[in-house]
């Protein structure tokens, strides 16, 4: 998958995303919240999860998610507080990443960080369910 000149490639077909958010996913990625960088460290980073590689705050069209894995077609959203309030712009959201093919796991942020186990066993699940793999990676 290449990035340049404003587009993405991605299996279905090139997706073009607004050049304007790639500064403000840096910034997104510097002032992560807690459950983010917990999932980041110990699961996802390095390519921790099975050899997989996984970006954090990756521009897609017109949003930013949280985690990507294009060749499992997995975003992970970790869900905070104002998630409570966004319904409809998460439905919308949704259907446009869907729409690209992408599976969405939504995580809550308080979930990440006080049981970050039962994280991994829904990762895994996935994993074994896209990959059919039984595999167990649990953060050292």
């Amino acid at each position: 998958m290449k990035q340049g000149g404003g587009f993405i490639k991605h299996m279905k077909q090139p997706v073009k995303y607004k050049r304007n958010l790639k500064p403000f996913a840096r910034k997104l990625r510097k002032n992560s919240t807690p459950g983010e960088i917990i999932l980041w460290d110990k699961v996802l980073s390095a390519r921790k999860f099975h050899g997989f590689q996984f970006n954090r705050q990756f521009p897609l069209g017109s949003f930013i998610v949280d985690f990507i894995c294009r060749k499992l077609n997995l975003i992970i959203e970790v869900d905070g507080y104002s998630h409570n309030f966004k319904y409809e712009e998460d439905l919308r959201r949704e259907e446009f990443l869907k729409g690209l093919g992408y599976n969405i796991l939504r995580f809550d942020e308080l979930e990440v960080r006080m049981d970050l186990d039962n994280v991994i066993r829904v990762l895994e699940g996935y994993f074994e369910e896209h990959e059919g793999k039984s595999l167990l990676v649990l953060p050292a």
